[in-house]
Parts: structure tokens; sequence; C-alpha cells
């Protein structure tokens, strides 16, 4: 299977659509106390999850993930619309011990966009985010399904929710979509399609 256009289609359709209704209007830092909204300039943040294979692989992968993620505030949207709240760019460390399937580990990383709907003064935070990334596992040629090389790039999509403890700490969970291909450098090119849930707690610096 090369690598799937859908797949990056449903990653990057979802972040870019309020990105792109965003560039209209006016983006903006300067708020009265009462009408800012909540928008951390620098955060990092722990997160698990746990993905089932679906879509096209024979194999039944369960993947327990573990993400390190780092994130930066990149503009915020003044416009009181449901579009109102605050984009990230991110940057993600992952390992992923494979519990079913042919292959063992997966290390990687990945770089993206987050957007976070967020109102002034919520302590819910709706989010979408996409990015891509590469990586490494221990591949299988010789098994069907199984990946044709260690090198593998990875699609990673979510949609959740945060929660405002205080000041510095917030819990989220939500879905993780994610995608692994070798972009056709083999032949054949069984891609994984994974998907589950995902919990994770956040610090605010």
């Amino acid at each position: 299977m090369k690598f799937s256009r859908t797949a990056i289609l449903i990653s990057l359709l979802g972040l870019f659509a309020p990105l792109a209704r965003a560039a209209g209007d006016r983006i903006s830092t300067h708020f009265s106390s009462s009408e800012m909204v909540d928008a951390p300039n620098f955060e990092v943040s722990s997160e698990t999850a746990y993905m089932v294979g679906i879509i096209g692989n024979p194999n039944s992968y369960e993947v327990p993930a573990q993400f390190f993620t780092a994130r930066w505030r990149w503009g915020v949207i003044e416009r009181d619309s449901w579009l109102q709240g605050y984009n990230q760019v991110y940057a993600i460390l992952m390992a992923e011990p494979f519990t079913r399937g042919p292959e063992n580990r997966y290390f990687g990383i990945s770089l993206g966009f987050r957007y976070n709907f967020a109102k002034p003064g919520a302590r819910f935070v709706p989010y979408v985010s996409g990015g891509v990334g590469l990586g490494w596992l221990d591949s299988h040629a010789n098994v069907f399904g199984a990946q044709g090389q260690d090198f593998t790039f990875n699609i990673l999509t979510a949609v959740g929710v945060s929660y405002k403890v205080n000041d510095h700490w917030k819990w989220n969970v939500g879905v993780l979509y994610q995608h692994l291909s070798n972009a056709a450098q083999t032949d054949p090119n069984p891609s994984v399609n994974l998907l589950g849930p995902q919990i994770g707690v956040t610090y605010v610096f």
C-alpha cells in the first residue's frame, strides 16, 4: 500500500480548516483582562495512548504509546466566535512498544500544529491537532503485512479536550489516529493505521 493520501488529508484538513478561516480574522494578544483568552506561551505534556490497528493491514496491531510533547503559542484569535482561541506549534518524542503485531517497538519524532478553541475564563478547552514525522522500528519484511524497512514516516491526528486544574496544570483526554508508512520505499509497502484513546497531563510555564 502506498503512502496514504487519504491519511494525509484526514490529518491536515481538520487542523487547517480553522486556520484558513482565521486568516481573515484579526490575530492579537491585546485584550482587556475580562476578555483575555488564557493562551500559555509554553507548555510540556506527557501523554499515553492505547491504539489498535484499523483499515487495511492483516495484522491485529495493538500499540501502547508514550508521547512527550513541547508546545509553543503561535497566535491568538481575538474574534468572538466559535473559532476564538489560540494556535500552537509542537514537537513530540514518541516511544511505542508493540504488544501485538510483527514488530516490537517504534521510536519517532513529530512536528505539527494544535488549535485550541478557548473562551475567556474557560476551564474546558477543546482542541484539534495534526503533524508529520519520522521514526524507526524493527521491521520484518519477510512477514506478510509487516513493515518493509526500519525507517518509517508517521502522521498523527488528535481531537480532544483539556481541563485547566490551576495556573500550571491541565489534564487532557482525546482520541488519537496514527499512520505509519515508508512512502513506497519498499514494495510491498503495507502501512499501519492505528486508533485509540489518549490521556495526558500538561505543565504550563
